[in-house]
């Protein structure tokens, strides 16, 4: 029988551990009459699962007939790659042609007798994207990884212009926060501050917990075991469960590969993108056993207005949790001995 677990980042496992309130919370909202919001961007820490939430959202909305999705490289002209998607859909390819839009500029479609080719790709997109709503079409693109580059800083600006024209077009982008944060910050693209963000949060432990007990046919004590070393964090949910298959269904073996499984996948990663003084931080908060702020920053000997911006920087890359006041902890499963060992 195939390891129904996945190392893959952005695949879709086949246990996957639903994220139903996040899920639905964008698909309602896409789907409401009247539209009121037209993108979200979905960021966290590397295998938190924001590709994976993308996909089903994808998945699901492709299953209605009014509902057009296509996928967007953010590392090419994001523009050109739309028009190009659109033309390759059945359905719009059949809009674009009984619309007699002409595309033959761009190396697709055919030119129209008595049209004259458009040559502007914006333009272009808003011809099709007022047939698409005469025929009750919406169109959702998703983008992956999204970076701070010229290609989106030109596709944001365009897609403002479509939000505008009050057109039936919808972004689901993802991306890590430094990225959105600094795409955000572009003086030219403030709308994007008002695009809600998703931040991803670690799985209910409870369905973590049924998914082991099914798949590995276990009680539900060592279920809770297993669920309480990936602390919610849907690599580490992956890693643990593929190990274990490998092995048989034994974790207890499988526990040092799995350590470095983290290490080498993720945390080697993570690690060496946060500045020298968000590691100093977070060695001083693994060293610090209470995990109260107070005493971290006593350990740290930092003032408040010092320590509170990288807390808050490391809270919202993913790597820290502040929900409990007063205290903070790393929220990846054993990153706090990787710091120790790394610092």
């Amino acid at each position: 029988m195939q390891n129904p677990f996945t190392l893959t980042f952005g695949k879709s496992p086949l246990e996957p551990v639903e994220r139903p309130v996040q899920t639905n919370e964008i698909i309602d909202t896409f789907t409401a009459e009247p539209v009121n919001q037209q993108m979200f961007l979905i960021t966290g820490v590397r295998g938190s699962g924001k590709t994976v939430m993308m996909t089903e959202i994808s998945r699901k909305l492709r299953t209605r007939d009014e509902w057009v999705v296509i996928e967007l490289n953010p590392s090419v002209d994001l523009l050109q790659g739309m028009l190009s998607k659109l033309n390759s859909n059945p359905v719009c390819a059949g809009i674009i042609k009984s619309a007699k839009i002409d595309l033959s500029f761009w190396g697709f479609g055919v030119s129209i007798e008595g049209a004259a080719p458009i040559t502007d790709a914006e333009t272009a997109i808003i011809a099709i994207l007022e047939k698409m709503k005469k025929n009750g079409k919406k169109l959702l693109v998703t983008i992956d990884e999204v970076t701070n580059n010229e290609f989106m800083h030109v596709f944001a600006g365009s897609f403002q212009i479509f939000v505008r024209q009050d057109l039936p077009i919808f972004l689901l982008a993802t991306g890590l926060y430094e990225n959105i944060d600094e795409l955000q910050n572009e003086k030219n693209l403030t709308f994007l501050y008002r695009a809600p963000k998703i931040q991803m949060k670690p799985l209910n432990q409870q369905a973590i917990i049924k998914k082991y007990m099914n798949i590995f046919q276990i009680e539900r004590e060592q279920a809770a075991q297993m669920a309480e070393l990936t602390k919610g964090y849907p690599f580490a949910f992956q890693v643990l469960g593929y190990l274990t298959w490998n092995n048989r269904g034994n974790y207890r073996e499988v526990l040092e590969e799995y350590e470095q499984y983290l290490s080498e996948f993720v945390y080697d990663k993570i690690w060496s993108e946060l500045s020298r003084k968000d590691r100093v931080v977070a060695r001083g908060i693994a060293e610090t056993d209470s995990g109260k702020i107070k005493d971290i920053r006593e350990h740290l000997g930092m003032e408040t207005n010092q320590f509170n911006p990288y807390r808050k920087r490391l809270i919202k890359k993913g790597i820290l949790s502040g929900e409990m006041r007063g205290y903070v902890y790393f929220t990846l499963p054993l990153f706090e001995d990787y710091v120790l060992e790394n610092a």
